[in-house]
């Protein structure tokens, strides 16, 4: 395995990124799509999530094809989000044809990002307005960092943020991850600036600050987002994408696998106070040349990217003005 030529969700080809956000309101949204529909499924881990439209993404269910998937900050108000990316896939003329009808297909999961330092006293929701946005701003290459769903996110100590990483396997196809980083618990090793995710490290890409040492393992981290008051403010949402040909159940397997990369970059993970959860996606252009090999390899390069990306997502993230907790950068 390598890591794809721009180390991005979007080395898998054909696929986009966009990201609008608010400065003002400390929020924002990021949209993946491509340049035709692709299969997609849903896993949930967390106690706490917030979505729309994943229901359609079970194996047994009808749907297929999807226009979009959104990754949205602003809690149950983020999931408007959806709805301005689905506007805006209509006027492109997208979407599932039923007769004379097209309907997008544009599944959706949200952050609890409303108490970080932003000025949330909007006067209308904002999020219709940023989801169209966001789909207007697609492109293979894009930021990471405090920008798009990640813009307002925090980890327990630290900024989170958005987060992308790649990889090339030996037979071709390529597998990424793109992620919004808000969880209840920590991605640093406690009492350090050494990334849990240090293990799977690629080329120093999030400051090659070695493996954690000499740390109690049942330690739990503690939490200071708002001095741990708001257990239930969390929350890390996540997509993981290849162009490996894979059915719905396929693509479930992927997310499910895919989980494990989460496990190993925050800590705790997956609790009753955060909604984690992974959008598997192909985009079903590379034929399978075995099965069964290449689907464990594919669900442990997924794992992979994923840790990646949300270290570099906390890495990547910038100070901004009314901020409650601090960067790993400015540390």
């Amino acid at each position: 395995m390598q890591v794809g030529q721009r180390n991005l969700i979007t080395d898998v080809p054909g696929l986009v990124v966009g990201n609008a956000g608010s400065e003002q309101y400390k929020t924002g949204v990021t949209v993946l799509t491509a340049d035709k529909p692709f299969i997609a499924s849903v896993d949930v881990m967390g106690g706490a999530p917030g979505t729309r439209e994943t229901d359609c993404l079970a194996p047994e269910n009808l749907v297929t094809d999807v226009d979009a998937l959104v990754l949205s900050g602003g809690s149950a108000f983020g999931l408007d989000a959806a709805s301005g990316v689905a506007d805006e896939l209509l006027a492109q003329g997208k979407g599932f044809e039923v007769g004379p009808v097209r309907v997008p297909i544009v599944p959706s999961a949200i952050v609890f990002d409303l108490i970080n330092g932003g000025d949330k006293a909007w006067p209308e929701n904002p999020y219709r307005a940023l989801g169209k946005e966001a789909l207007n701003n697609v492109d293979p290459d894009f930021e990471l960092g405090s920008i798009g769903g990640g813009l307002g996110a925090t980890t327990a100590n630290l900024k989170g943020g958005l987060g992308s990483a790649s990889l090339v396997l030996d037979n071709g196809a390529t597998v990424g991850a793109l992620v919004v980083v808000n969880p209840h618990g920590s991605v640093v090793v406690p009492g350090t600036n050494k990334f849990w995710a240090a293990p799977f490290e690629v080329n120093g890409e999030f400051g090659g600050q070695g493996v954690g040492q000499n740390f109690d393992p049942l330690n739990i981290p503690v939490n200071q987002k708002l001095e741990a008051f708001l257990e239930r403010a969390n929350t890390t949402i996540a997509i993981v994408a290849t162009n490996l040909d894979l059915d719905k159940a396929a693509c479930k397997r992927f997310a499910v696998a895919a989980q494990d990369g989460m496990a190993r970059a925050i800590v705790p993970s997956h609790t009753a106070y955060d909604g984690d959860l992974v959008f598997g996606v192909s985009t079903r252009d590379v034929k399978l040349e075995d099965p069964l090999t290449d689907l464990m390899v594919l669900g442990h390069a997924g794992a992979v990217c994923l840790s990646r990306a949300i270290a570099r997502a906390v890495f990547h993230a910038s100070v901004g003005e009314g901020d409650t907790l601090a960067t790993w950068g400015s540390l």
